[in-house]
């Protein structure tokens, strides 16, 4: 039986440890927020943090992580509130929406680490495909995201005055 947290939760699978996490967290968990894109760990969709770091979890054994700390897209907030997710919202990110799971919790572990990500930066961590190509979107989100303080989970003051001097001309015109 492998046991570690996911989301904050004690989980015991009882599964071969060889399991890839994708289908221990989908099939026995039921987040199926955390999607299959490849199975070859390269396209990203099935990104989720292992101790804080992104990890594609097509490619993690369940054997491997015994006592880790696992966070999916479900755990990331329980209500959307997470700058990541506020940004995609605010720059309409998803097409299909497929990727995007993945995208986030990705961008997000950057974000961690990376408070004022340059271009480079992203395009060196961000290595998920978006098939339907919203990459202009994502890299703007990424950059809202940064504005908005990340490591804390709160706005800051600018980004929502900003936020709210882009907003007031839209809604005079409704």
């Amino acid at each position: 039986m492998t046991k570690f947290t996911v989301n904050g939760n004690p989980v015991h699978y009882k599964m071969p440890p060889e399991t890839p996490l994708l289908w221990a967290l989908r099939d026995a968990s039921n987040l199926t927020g955390t999607k299959f894109g490849c199975g070859a760990g390269l396209c990203g969709a099935c990104t989720v943090h292992v101790d804080g770091k992104p990890q594609r979890s097509c490619q993690v054994a369940i054997g491997t992580i015994e006592g880790s700390f696992v966070t999916t897209i479900e755990g990331l907030s329980d209500d959307r509130s997470h700058p990541v997710q506020q940004a995609w919202i605010a720059e309409q990110v998803p097409q299909c929406g497929y990727c995007q799971s993945g995208m986030i919790m990705a961008v997000a572990a950057l974000l961690k680490e990376n408070h004022r990500p340059s271009d480079a930066d992203i395009d060196a961590a961000i290595t998920n495909i978006c098939r339907c190509g919203t990459y202009p979107r994502i890299r703007k989100a990424i950059h809202r995201a940064a504005q908005g303080h990340v490591d804390s989970g709160v706005p800051s003051p600018e980004t929502t005055l900003a936020e709210a001097a882009r907003i007031a001309p839209t809604l005079k015109s409704r």
